[in-house]
């Protein structure tokens, strides 16, 4: 085996004024994270900073992410962030800044090659 993708957990965020992209992923990967407790690394005997983790984030400005604040939020692991075309813009009804929402799926994987 090579390089093995393990899991994928998903989240959910929101920015309700300020039209922040940035924010609304990252609370979407906190959703993502906080619900789980998974020693995945030392279930297979690696260290957790062997980690390979995916951050991929819909948002409908994808330019807008700052993928460096996305990454910050992960203790260890070498993290990858793909900002993507996806998400929702929700127009407001007084025709003030939309309310984001992001999508995020975080995928690990780990080098499970016999060596």
């Amino acid at each position: 085996m090579a390089v093995t993708r393990l899991l994928t957990e998903f989240g959910m965020g929101s920015s309700l004024r300020r039209l922040d992209y940035t924010e609304a992923a990252k609370r979407a990967v906190k959703d993502a994270l906080w619900h789980n407790s998974i020693n995945l690394a030392e279930l297979y005997g690696k260290d957790k900073t062997e980690m390979q983790i995916t951050v991929e984030v819909g948002v409908q400005d994808p330019s807008a992410i700052d993928a460096d604040q996305i990454a910050a939020i992960f203790p260890y692991g070498q993290i990858t962030v793909v900002p993507r075309k996806g998400g929702l813009d929700v127009p407001r009804w007084d025709g003030g800044t939309p309310t984001v929402i992001a999508n995020v799926a975080i995928s690990v994987a780990l080098d499970l090659e016999e060596k």
